[in-house]
């Protein structure tokens, strides 16, 4: 059973910073990409951040030079380190690994159950 973990939401006055972090276990499949996503009140959950397999990082425009997705898929972690933050950036952060079985073409997209992030004065 695939389990993901996230950690390290909270409150953070505009300006501050925190570092989000998955842990995930259960892992059967060949990891592809480890991503972040988040979902703020009364909007659709949104694209953060992705980290392939590869080592690639990329972003949505809105995260672009505050935030960094980092880890590790052979340790099965993954994090997003979140500076400057803005009240915008207010939402439920989920972590979702994705991937492919090492036995057959079956596809995986695991989440984790968010983290709040709340940004404000």
């Amino acid at each position: 059973q695939v389990q993901l973990v996230e950690s390290g939401g909270g409150l953070v006055q505009p300006g501050g910073s925190l570092r989000l972090s998955c842990a995930a276990s259960g892992i059967t499949f060949e990891i592809n990409a480890m991503d972040w996503y988040r979902q703020a009140l009364g909007k659709q959950r949104e694209f953060v951040a992705r980290l392939t397999n590869g080592g690639s990082a990329n972003y949505a425009d809105s995260v672009k030079g505050r935030f960094t997705i980092s880890g590790d898929n052979n340790k099965n972690f993954v994090y997003l380190q979140m500076n400057s933050l803005k009240p915008e950036d207010t939402a439920v952060y989920y972590c979702s690994f994705k991937g492919i079985s090492r036995t057959s073409s079956r596809t995986y997209d695991s989440w984790g159950q968010g983290t709040q992030v709340t940004v404000s004065s």
